[in-house]
């Protein structure tokens, strides 16, 4: 009974050891082996694996993926023009080495933040100090991005890091004179306005008095040509009412005269006060036109 007992500890004892002594390395973790504080090796690939149990040996897993690094606070920068801006960044790195790593770091992610963030505010400081608030802004923010990151780069060198990207997601005013800057914005983009304005206003015009310049032009013309036909037709009609009427001229002379009637009385109020022996009523009183007729006093 006692051998039984015994053996059923060995074998836990046994099986102990055994558990102790495997570990599982993930596919996005490195594992550390040490001895005694002293890095014996580093496993880089997923799979089991084993160890002296401890205290011989122990492991330590660090994070194979990339990390961010945040600012934790909206960092304060002033520009080459003594102007306050904020800003707002991120910083993606991870480790390539970890024996290096675990001598500068100690193996912890906390103090490689920690310092990756001096170095990216000093390195920042360094740039935004040298730049005016339009660098800053817009035309160099692209510049200051690499510039900082080769710095950061420079000055992890050897710790086991590397740097992936470096982004600033936000430069702006800080919020005392962000009012003030929108102010003089508006401004400037409503005297730009006026000005746009007023040019386009001066071309309008200019259009306009060319416009009514080729207007005037071609009414002129189309006057020209039309009294120039008109007084062709006119000269064209006298010609054919001068070749008809010299055919029959007592007929040309009776046709005057009835289209001088019709434009006498063309209305019921036309009065014409004549001579009623006047020879403008000779057809009237002869439809010859020649032998007088006695006829009494007309009004008309």
């Amino acid at each position: 009974m006692n051998r039984i007992i015994l053996a059923i500890v060995a074998l836990a004892v046994v099986l102990g050891i055994l558990v102790s002594s495997m570990f599982v390395v993930d596919q996005r973790q490195y594992a550390a082996v040490f001895a005694l504080g002293e890095i014996k090796r580093v496993i880089k690939s997923p799979g089991l694996n084993f160890k002296w149990p401890a205290p011989l040996e122990n492991v330590v897993f660090l994070d194979k993926r990339v990390l961010t690094l945040q600012s934790p606070e909206t960092d304060r920068f002033i520009t080459a023009e003594k102007k306050n801006v904020v800003v707002d960044w991120y910083l993606k790195w991870r480790i390539v080495n970890p024996t290096e790593f675990i001598r500068s770091y100690g193996g912890s992610e906390q103090r490689a933040n920690d310092r990756l963030y001096q170095i990216v505010k000093a390195a920042l400081n360094e740039q935004i100090t040298r730049r005016t608030v339009g660098q800053v802004l817009a035309s160099e923010r692209d510049k200051i991005m690499t510039d900082v990151q080769k710095v950061i780069t420079q000055s992890v060198s050897g710790t086991g890091l590397q740097i992936v990207d470096m982004r600033l997601t936000r430069v702006d005013f800080v919020a005392d004179i962000t009012q003030s800057v929108y102010r003089r914005m508006a401004a400037e983009r409503k005297r730009v306005a006026n000005e746009l304005r007023s040019t386009g206003q001066a071309e309008a015009e200019k259009i306009r008095a060319e416009a009514d310049k080729q207007r005037e032009i071609l009414i002129a013309d189309a006057y020209s040509r039309a009294q120039t036909v008109k007084g062709e037709g006119d000269a064209k009609a006298s010609e054919i009412y001068a070749k008809a009427f010299g055919q029959n001229p007592k007929f040309a002379e009776f046709y005057r005269s009835l289209e001088a009637y019709r434009a006498s009385f063309n209305s019921r109020n036309d009065v014409v006060v004549l001579d009623p022996s006047s020879a403008f009523f000779r057809f009237f009183r002869n439809p010859d036109g020649d032998a007088p007729a006695k006829v009494g006093p007309a009004r008309h």
